[in-house]
């Protein structure tokens, strides 16, 4: 993806958007990074959604080299790196909490935890601002 073309280039906001981070693993990513902490690539490989190296690989380039995320050496294990959302990464926290409340709606098979859920329709501003925080705080 980094160095691609846009295949929108129409000054729409809503198809930058989708440009930007507009596919399942980007999003998906971006859901562990704010929901559960996750830093480090092996953590989004464990996540259990089944994302392959390559394209892991793939949309961890594609977000740092868009703003959304940015990449340090572990200074604990200077072999690995570590994972971070910036502050525009972190500004999609209202958005993945209204896509999590539509797809707990009506998703038949969803697992979502009904104490998040609950916490979602309480008081969604105040979640997200919470996440986009904690997020912007694991530095």
């Amino acid at each position: 993806m980094p160095g691609r073309r846009k295949k929108r280039d129409t000054g729409c906001p809503f198809a930058y958007a989708l440009d930007v981070f507009g596919d399942r693993w980007s999003l998906l990513i971006i859901r562990d990074m704010l929901l559960q902490g996750f830093r480090t690539y092996g953590q989004f490989l464990s996540s259990g959604e089944g994302i392959a190296t390559n394209i892991l690989a793939d949309r961890l380039a594609h977000l740092e080299a868009n703003g959304l995320i940015r990449k340090q050496r572990d200074p604990e294990n200077g072999r690995r790196y570590l994972y971070h959302l910036t502050e525009k990464g972190a500004d999609l926290a209202p958005l993945m909490l209204e896509i999590a409340r539509w797809g707990a709606k009506y998703d038949p098979a969803s697992t979502a935890h009904e104490s998040v859920m609950a916490r979602i329709d309480e008081d969604r501003a105040a979640y997200a601002a919470e996440l986009k925080a904690r997020a912007l705080a694991r530095d």
